[in-house]
Order: C-alpha cells, then structure tokens, then sequence
C-alpha cells in the first residue's frame, strides 16, 4: 500500500519531543504559529543541500540529517543568535522509510540539543534528493554580528581545526589518502559538522565582524573584507591544523586545504585589541581552540603570507557553487 504523505508527516517529522513554549502551533496545519520575544530581533537562514553537490548520495542518513540542521545553525552561530526553530523541504526520488527514520534521528538528535523545534516543511517527489532547511533564531535587538565591522587594526581569529573536511573530500576523490587511525574523525569532521553556538553567543559584544566558514576560509573571509572595505594579513603558520591533516599531506598542501577546503563550519571572526582580553576569558572556557591568524589592514585585500615574510599563492579561494 503507497505511503502517503500526510502519514509521513504523521510518522517521522511530527513525534519530535521538545515543544517549545514559544511555538502556539506546530506541525500539521498550513502553517505554523509562532510567538518571537518582544525584545529580540528574529534572525533567519536557510541552505540547501543536492545529492552528489553537497553531499554523496551514498551518506549515511543519520549523519546526513545532522548535517542538514548542522549548517543552518552554524549561520545562526556566526551571527550571535540563539537558535529556536526550524523548517524541512525534502524532495525524494521514493519513499525509503529504514533511510528517512534515520535521516530524522540524526536531525532531531542534533535539534533537541540546541533547544531548535521543527516547527513545519514539506515532503515532494523529485529525481534526486534535495534537502531543504531554515532555521530561526533570536538575538538582542541591535547585537547581531555581522560581516561589515571589521576595521583596520582588528585581529583575526577562527575556531577549532581548518581543512579536515576538505581533506576528507580529497580522500573521496581518490586524491590522497589518511592514515588509518584518523579516517574516523577526518570522516566525521566532513559529515558531522558542530555548529559553534556557544561561541557565537559569546562573540556578542566582544566580535567586530563574524562568518562561519563553509566555502573555505580564503572566499569566507574575503566576504568581511569586501562588507567592512578592509584587507587582511594573514598569517598561514598560525592556522590550526589537526594531526590528521598534518599527518596526510605535506606542508603547503595541507595550509592550502586549510584555506581553501570548505565544509569547516567553524566560525571566523574580528576582534578590535581593546576586546582581546575579554575573548581570551570567554575563550578559555570554549571546547575548541581559538586561534589568531592575522590581522585586519586598511589596504583592500587578502595577503596569505609565510612566517619569512613572502607570499602564500593560492590558485583558488574556495567553493564557487557556479563554478
């Protein structure tokens, strides 16, 4: 007997346990009813991810379902909001029930951390498997961060490890290989992303400007200085790189992954030098590192520079989805 689609909603997007005081109607009219703070601005994303673009169609669902809610609250980190809600659109080419409950189970697993209630979406026939998601958020009115207060003088910070994911994209490609003992978490760092939410939070106030970093750091970046007309030094020999990283390619390789790899979902961020000290107190309670890697100039451009003082080339600066 065909599954329909209001018993899908039924089964696997409506039985989600939290339910937020804020949400007056949920899942299962035409539209949901929500309750935003009187005080908070409502700040909202939304991404979109097609098999074999942005992910292998191959994926296991349930990392693919925390992906999928992954990136949308990382956008919602980088702009110092408290994540709340969210939407699904999910374009199927055939009804897999085994692969949809645990597409769900990594989505909701990762939703009820964040407090985030899926609150409402839509289930379409398609070739190919799209998913669609948009998260909401709250921040205090006037706090978001932004990309256009970068100003000559900042310094320039990321979170955690650069370019495991994209070494993780290399190794699928056939391009390199990683010793075994870092396959699982190169692996997971690509189709398990964390969102820095705690650390996104902690920017307000301290941050100038902020971006998740999803299409490589170089491209990333370079959208703070073409919002807040600045240019950057970066330093290369002070990008945090993981073992594994360092372990699998050689030194030029693996900083050119580090700025170029996408998938990151680490946030970067500018910091102006009176702020330093209350960074490095909030820092120092992260579950991440917090790394500086360079510093904001009033001449236009981005400048990778090595430790001697020369130029770090770069062929590309990230992931162009038109490319």
């Amino acid at each position: 007997m065909p599954v329909s689609e209001f018993s899908l909603i039924d089964r696997y997007f409506a039985v989600q346990g939290l339910h937020r005081a804020d949400v007056a109607l949920g899942i299962g009219d035409d539209c949901a009813v929500l309750r935003p703070p009187a005080d908070q601005q409502l700040v909202v994303t939304l991404d979109t991810l097609v098999a074999d673009v942005h992910f292998f169609a191959a994926t296991d669902p349930e990392n693919l379902g925390h992906k999928a809610l992954a990136v949308n609250l990382s956008d919602l980190a980088a702009m110092g909001a408290t994540p709340a809600w969210a939407t699904l659109g999910l374009t199927l080419p055939k009804v897999d029930e085994p692969w949809l409950a645990c597409f769900m189970k990594g989505l909701f697993g990762l939703a009820d951390r964040h407090g985030v209630q899926l609150v409402g979406g839509d289930t379409t026939y398609g070739p190919n498997t799209a998913i669609t998601m948009q998260a909401h958020g709250f921040v205090p009115a006037g706090a978001a961060l932004r990309r256009d207060g970068a100003r000559p003088g900042d310094l320039v910070y990321v979170t955690g490890a650069l370019g495991d994911a994209g070494l993780a994209l290399a190794v699928a490609g056939g391009q390199t290989t990683v010793p075994t003992e870092h396959h699982r978490y190169v692996q997971a760092r690509l189709e398990r992303p964390e969102p820095r939410i705690a650390q996104g939070l902690a920017l307000r106030g301290i941050a100038s400007a902020a971006i998740d970093i999803s299409d490589g750091l170089a491209q990333d970046l370079g959208h703070i200085l073409e919002r807040s007309g600045v240019g950057v030094r970066l330093d290369v020999a002070y990008l945090p790189l993981s073992p594994a990283l360092i372990a699998s390619l050689n030194q030029d390789a693996a900083l050119t992954t580090a700025l170029t790899g996408g998938d990151d979902y680490e946030l970067c961020f500018t910091v102006p030098p009176e702020r330093i000290a209350q960074l490095e107190t909030v820092a120092a309670a992260w579950d991440c590192r917090c790394t500086r890697i360079g510093a904001i100039t009033a001449e236009p451009g981005l400048r990778p520079i090595r430790a001697d003082g020369s130029a770090f080339f770069l062929e590309r600066l990230g992931y162009d989805h038109f490319g």
